[in-house]
């Protein structure tokens, strides 16, 4: 039940912020900016403390971790494989036009004999 009180507590300081944006219309742009700035941050340091917040920052960490052990292509690599993908287009786009020009010879020319 904390957690739940934590998570609406948060996104009350994030409505709170977005509101004083609009409350305080007659200040300065960057005053307003820092409204929301300020609910936005006071609403994920709640958050992050939560069971819930706990477990993002956890996968959000592992996430990274995982992204440092990818083995991206080489510059060879892409270019062949972009190669590769413009070749199978354009190979597929030349059958889907032979396709479409003989069913438009089958069906106008022989079976309703339109020119």
């Amino acid at each position: 039940m904390v957690d739940k009180i934590k998570i609406a507590l948060a996104l009350a300081l994030l409505a709170a912020g977005i509101a004083g944006f609009y409350a305080l219309s007659e200040q300065a742009l960057v005053v307003r900016v820092l409204c929301v700035l300020g609910g936005f941050a006071a609403g994920v340091a709640i958050a992050w403390t939560s069971a819930p917040g706990a477990r993002f920052v956890e996968f959000a960490r592992e996430s990274i971790n995982e992204a440092r052990k990818v083995v991206w292509p080489t510059r060879k690599e892409t270019v062949q494989m972009t190669g590769m993908v413009f070749a199978f287009v354009v190979a597929i786009a030349i059958f889907l036009w032979l396709t479409d020009k003989s069913l438009e010879w089958v069906l106008y020319d022989l079976i309703l004999g339109w020119k």
